[in-house]
């Protein structure tokens, strides 16, 4: 767990005043881990430190904070719950992003110097060997989460938008979502959204491939099988980190002797996974999400970006 600046920063730019609540510590059972956490404002928040009546009460002090807080919450006598640990959460309140780099250290109560534990997390994070969040007598040291990985989806029917619904909330990956027209996309209010998406419409859609980084994952959903084929060739020559089609054995076999015709290699063809997802979980659109979201998300856990990782 790190400090994610890319999606306070959202938050801040969509409601304004936003309260965070951090896991900092906890002792024996507890619904989350350290550092899980959590933004609230007013209508609505992201993330989740889990447990129920402990996360109702957390944002609802959250909510009416307006200086940091530390509070310690021992689950089952003060809460009822059956855990039977403690926890100790750290509330902060941002009006706009704070100034941090890798890492990001302040003293959250007392007045108490900074102590050993804290100077050895941040050493350990400067040399690569932890990356871990630290608390110690009112010190808290979080290291700041990396840049997002792109993940560029093209098309907005049925399959898109169950993936992007379930990827979306994650906030592991910053989503550019491409369509023919704005009215494909879902009609998303305002006080409905958590996080943020880009949404691009393009008459003709794989006009859009030159904006897309090279170090993009891509997901191809169109309506359109021609569109789908261009994408996969323009996709080809112009670079990318992983790329999946939606799309059965029969047509993918089409697409490569296609692919082939347009003179790509038999290598190169092969860094596009077809078909996505998990076919045992079925063809339902919530059933693909879950396979492909299941199988992005490790892959960017493991470390696998920059890799020729298919999704």
């Amino acid at each position: 767990m790190s400090f994610d600046v890319q999606g306070l920063r959202d938050a801040l730019e969509q409601h304004g005043r936003v309260a965070r609540v951090v896991i900092a510590s906890h002792q024996g059972s507890s619904p989350r881990e350290t550092g899980a956490s959590m933004l609230v404002w007013d209508g609505g928040q992201s993330g989740t430190i889990g447990g129920g009546v402990l996360e109702l009460e957390a944002a609802r002090r959250a909510l009416d904070a307006t200086v940091t807080t530390v509070t310690r919450v021992p689950l089952g006598p003060a809460l009822g719950q059956c855990c039977g640990g403690s926890v100790t959460l750290v509330t902060e309140v941002f009006e706009c992003v704070p100034d941090v780099s890798n890492s990001y250290l302040r003293r959250v109560e007392g007045d108490a110097a900074e102590p050993l534990k804290i100077k050895r997390a941040k050493s350990q994070d400067r040399n690569g060997s932890s990356h871990e969040l630290a608390f110690d007598q009112g010190w808290l040291f979080e290291p700041v989460q990396p840049a997002r990985a792109p993940l560029w989806v093209w098309g907005a029917g049925h399959v898109g938008r169950a993936i992007v619904d379930v990827i979306a909330p994650t906030q592991a990956v910053d989503i550019t979502w491409v369509d023919s027209a704005p009215d494909r996309f879902p009609d998303r209010r305002d006080g409905e959204k958590s996080f943020v998406i880009n949404e691009l419409s393009a008459i003709n859609i794989p006009d859009a491939v030159p904006h897309a980084p090279r170090d993009a994952h891509h997901l191809i959903l169109t309506y359109s099988h021609v569109f789908d084929l261009d994408l996969c060739h323009r996709l080809l020559d112009h670079g990318f980190a992983s790329a999946g089609l939606i799309g059965s054995s029969t047509k993918w076999a089409r697409f490569r002797s296609r692919l082939q015709t347009l003179g790509h290699t038999d290598a190169q063809i092969s860094r596009i996974q077809c078909p996505i997802g998990q076919p045992d979980l079925g063809k339902h659109p919530q059933a693909i999400a879950v396979g492909v979201a299941s199988e992005l998300l490790m892959s960017l856990q493991t470390k696998t970006l920059g890799k020729d990782v298919a999704v």
